[in-house]
């Protein structure tokens, strides 16, 4: 098996990203991620319920400048406080 953590990714900036977003069912994801994108250009789909239907997956896709933006935006989605898992 192949160590992905010993690997940098080789991307061409800026580029379209995605990020799987998870939060609970009762939160709404579209404050959540204007409050951290701000006024940045992005689209949010529906990825799918949990099972039990605690919580819902959405894709976040939206382009990023270079390596740290890319980071950065999954640092704060990953600390916000309704984003239960970011990917």
């Amino acid at each position: 098996m192949i160590d992905l953590n010993n690997h940098k990714l080789e991307l061409d900036y800026p580029c379209e990203w995605e990020y799987k977003v998870v939060i609970r069912t009762e939160q709404n994801i579209n404050p959540i991620i204007k409050e951290v994108l701000k006024e940045q250009k992005h689209t949010i789909t529906k990825s799918k319920s949990s099972s039990k239907g605690k919580f819902e997956s959405f894709t976040l896709k939206l382009t990023v400048d270079d390596e740290n933006h890319r980071k950065d935006i999954y640092k704060i989605l990953g600390e916000h406080q309704h984003i239960k898992m970011v990917v």
